[in-house]
């Protein structure tokens, strides 16, 4: 307890200045000048996290650039060749990081929180932050190594549940791989296949790399063991080879990369350790002229969590785990192969990555938000895996402190709102009331949000959440309209959920207060109107418009607060689109300094539920945007397509793409359901049906079909309603909205 009472503040302050350096509190006392002020400037938990990033990063800075004759992912060489497009300048940096290639894949089986990634060369990473493994091929003293070329194609396939599956050519030699998980003997294992030919005699090789594709991760040993088909990497990790190499090198950092010897006739090397943590090996594998040569590498992925899973599994049972996993799930048919193919890559990434609990990526972002978490689980739930939203829900609870705040980032304010939101879209969709467990967490955390408000003091953020940090990229802590209509959305179920149950009295208190909360945020934009002459919502009461405001647009979407056609919501769509949109795609210059994939989509279903055609344009651009394997990073560099921010496979742009299709057939307006809003025009002029369902709504699943057939188009529906059939209206784009008697099921337009 004494150390509490320690002039810390003094200590660090004249310590800094007796050495030269300018004081650190004094720095970032004048940063927080810039936000408002807040009880939690910054989370711990990012400031860890970009702590740890940064350290990598500095650790780069001093090993790759002094090292360009080793073969790096390709990331580094896009990033580190003047040649390149994608070249960044490094004189300044204290620290390189990946900027110019975040883009990767993951593979696995449902319910395993192991997401071996493969990045857009085929470099395998198979266990979080750790090294990884390259396939080359090296014949007549020319090295063919993917990461180095300027073509690789790489395709997501669905025939072993889910594999990436990688190619290259150069010269006359050729090079394959396939990743995917497996299961053996009960346990989860990811394989990789490795098939390379050349017209000249040489080597295929598999080489460790002390590397990810976020930079170094350290190899202080390798082993090559067990008859030598078995890697021991760092006395700790083992990955299998099914046919002893024909050769094998190993080369420590004074040495230098193990592809610098390739020529060298040094012998055969079982064993090395590198105090550096620097150890490349090379398993070699002879290759006569025209003949096709294939290995496979096995490597053992421990995960308790699945472990129940997998023992009923036997080896190449990873479809049939995959196919059980998908089966009643919402399928969509469209003439459109490409918008298809991205749903289905969309559905398995979503559901792999919710092993109980949900990660918005495999590797930056194997972490949890229940901001990301509330998005992933509005799309699974509307595609029919409830009851894994059930068991999502259900481990939320842990995460709720006494006092009633979910807490996975200090000093953020929207979660208790999204909890309380999707709990209720859950219990909608799933037709049944909350589970006892549930009810006294509603009570506390909608009791939280009320307890956390600001008081009324003539002040434009009078009744508002207070200053906080927003991980969505808004901006430094300030009081975020985002914050408050989730909070408002969080009341209004809280409300819902409690009605009928035992804790029904305070029912009628959350509905009131998200009523007076709205009240006070309409208020405060008045202030704003005033203000900025114009109807757009700022991000807060204190700012002018910018980028950050698209996350006003939650009033919209998801949430549903405002009418469609609100000025508020019309005026700032009007507003990104002309200074925040390049080609359809949402520009956020805060932080992600690039295209965003999931709030492009956000913009999208805006427009879309306002009958605005300009929807379209998004969408095809988010599909543009999508890599080889159908994922998109979090935020994508507008020149070069490839991926700047965030994780290399963002969980929460999958879900938005599963929700903008199915929005596109279903919409959900207050009581009532809109169907075919989002049809575009060329599918009609194709005269194929196109088809969406089961997708679960509020009212019950619904499956949608739109049939053109010459002058007509018929738009039908099958449905298990929960209980009465909702108003139902059709509104294809460029057509009045019908409004249909409840006894029917479908319609038949003219055109």
């Amino acid at each position: 307890m004494w150390l509490k009472w320690l002039p810390w503040k003094m200590i660090v302050r004249q310590t800094a200045q007796s050495h030269g350096f300018i004081d650190p509190l004094a720095v970032l006392s004048h940063l927080r000048r810039f936000a408002q002020p807040s009880e939690v400037h910054e989370p711990i938990e990012l400031m860890r996290a970009g702590a740890v990033f940064h350290a990598r990063g500095f650790m780069n800075s001093r090993i790759i650039q002094h090292n360009l004759d080793w073969v790096w992912p390709c990331w580094v060489v896009r990033q580190f060749s003047p040649s390149r497009d994608t070249f960044i300048p490094r004189a300044f940096s204290l620290t390189h990081v990946n900027l110019s290639g975040r883009n990767w894949t993951a593979v696995g089986l449902p319910g395993s929180s192991q997401f071996p990634i493969v990045d857009p060369c085929g470099l395998l990473t198979p266990w979080w932050n750790g090294w990884s493994i390259d396939a080359w091929i090296y014949a007549n003293g020319k090295l063919l190594a993917p990461s180095r070329l300027t073509q690789v194609r790489q395709q997501f396939s669905f025939e072993r549940g889910i594999a990436v599956e990688t190619s290259c050519q150069w010269e006359d030699m050729a090079l394959q791989s396939s990743v995917w998980a497996d299961v053996v003997d009960g346990e989860f294992v990811c394989r990789l296949d490795v098939s390379g030919q050349s017209r000249q005699p040489g080597w295929l090789i598999l080489s460790l790399r002390p590397y990810n594709p976020e930079g170094v991760s350290f190899i202080h040993s390798i082993e090559l063991t067990d008859s030598n088909k078995c890697w021991l990497i760092n006395d700790k990790q083992r990955a299998f080879l099914e046919t002893p190499p024909d050769s094998h090198k190993l080369s420590a950092y004074l040495q230098g990369d193990v592809a610098l010897l390739m020529d060298k006739p040094f012998p055969a090397e079982y064993k090395m350790a590198c105090d550096v943590g620097m150890v490349t090996a090379a398993a070699m594998y002879k290759l006569q002229p025209d003949v096709k040569q294939t290995v496979r590498l096995s490597i053992p992925l421990a995960d308790e969590q699945a472990q129940h899973v997998s023992r009923s599994f036997r080896p190449g049972d990873a479809t049939r785990l995959w196919d059980q996993t998908l089966q009643n799930v919402c399928r969509l048919q469209l003439p459109d192969e490409q918008f298809v193919f991205l749903y289905d890559a969309a559905v398995r990434a979503s559901i792999l990555h919710s092993p109980l609990e949900i990660y918005p990526g495999p590797f930056t972002y194997k972490r949890f938000w229940f901001r990301d978490a509330a998005f992933i689980l509005q799309a699974l739930i509307a595609i029919g895996k409830l009851r894994l939203a059930q068991e999502v829900i259900d481990a939320f609870l842990r995460r709720q402190t006494t006092f009633g705040y979910f807490h996975s980032q200090a000093g953020e304010w929207d979660s208790n709102g999204q909890v309380l939101w999707i709990m209720n879209v859950f219990c909608k969709a799933a037709n049944v009331r909350p589970r006892d467990a549930w009810l006294e967490p509603i009570l506390k955390g909608a009791a939280w949000i009320i307890h956390k408000r600001m008081k009324k003091q003539g002040t434009a953020h009078d009744g508002l959440l207070p200053a906080g940090f927003s991980a969505e990229h808004l901006g430094p802590n300030d009081f975020y309209y985002w914050d408050d209509f989730w909070s408002v959305a969080g009341l209004r179920a809280a409300g819902e959920m409690l009605g009928g149950t035992a804790r029904q009295s305070h029912a009628a208190e959350f509905a009131a207060q998200a009523d007076d909360l709205l009240a006070s945020i309409e208020s405060s934009l008045l202030t704003c109107r005033d203000r900025l002459k114009r109807a757009a919502m700022p991000a807060s009461p204190y700012r002018r418009l910018d980028s950050g405001a698209i996350g006003s647009l939650v009033a919209g979407y998801p949430l549903d607060l405002f009418e469609p056609d609100d000025p508020r919501l019309s005026d700032l769509t009007y507003y990104l689109l002309h200074k925040s949109v390049i080609d359809g795609g949402f520009f956020h210059d805060i932080i992600h300094s690039g295209i965003n994939p999931y709030l492009t989509l956000h913009l999208a279903q805006v427009l879309m539920r306002a009958g605005d055609p300009r929807f379209i344009d998004s969408v095809r651009q988010v599909a543009r945007l999508a890599s080889p394997t159908g994922q998109w990073p979090e935020a994508i560099n507008p020149r070069t397509a490839a991926g700047c921010m965030g994780d290399g496979q963002h969980i929460w742009s999958a879900a938005e793409w599963l929700m903008m299709m199915i929005r596109l057939f279903v919409i959900e307006q207050g009581d009532r359901l809109i169907l075919a809003a989002g049809i575009f025009p060329e599918w009609l002029a194709r005269s194929r049906p196109i088809c969406i369902g089961p997708v679960m709504t509020s009212f019950g699943s619904i499956f949608v079909e739109v049939v053109p057939s010459g002058k007509t188009v018929r738009v039908q529906w099958k449905a298990q309603w929960h209980a009465q059939p909702p108003p139902i209206s059709v509104r294809i784009p460029g057509f009045a909205a019908i409004g249909v008697e409840p006894s029917r099921n479908s319609v038949e337009i003219n055109v």
